[in-house]
């Protein structure tokens, strides 16, 4: 488990940005949180960093956003409006997992769907910072 305190948007940026150069083909990414706590700006700032995307608009109302980079696909849900887990199949979740790396917004709404095998990551609010930890699972 790792933490990495931020003290504003570009320091959450520039982690992700460092994040980014870890990822790999089939690495999930749980994040959790609050509205408003960071959890977009992270994915943001590793799309940035790994894309030629010039805008990175969150996927709340669509669901989902892609992305290609040179070397995997970048999946990113927001699972806020399902209203089963067995949603989270029409909109391509198994192939995502599968073929690139997947970050996704309101994970506890597709348990169930979600692998064991997966990495969470949580973030909060205190005394004006975002706290962002990392846990690695299975």
């Amino acid at each position: 488990m790792s933490v990495f305190i931020s003290h504003n948007e570009q320091e959450t940026l520039q982690f992700a940005s460092e994040f980014a150069k870890t990822l790999k083909i089939g690495d999930i990414i749980a994040l959790h949180g609050t509205l408003g706590v960071g959890k977009t700006a992270f994915t943001r700032g590793v799309i940035l960093s790994l894309t030629n995307a010039i805008e990175v608009p969150s996927p709340t109302f669509t669901l989902l956003q892609s992305y290609e980079t040179p070397n995997f696909d970048i999946y990113h849900f927001d699972m806020y409006r399902l209203k089963s887990p067995d949603e989270a199949y029409e909109i391509g979740i198994e192939d995502a997992f599968a073929e690139g790396v997947s970050f996704i917004e309101w994970p506890d709404k597709i348990k169930g769907v979600l692998p064991k095998k997966h990495i969470d990551i949580f973030f909060e609010v205190k005394d004006n910072c975002r706290i962002i930890t990392i846990k690695e699972n299975g």
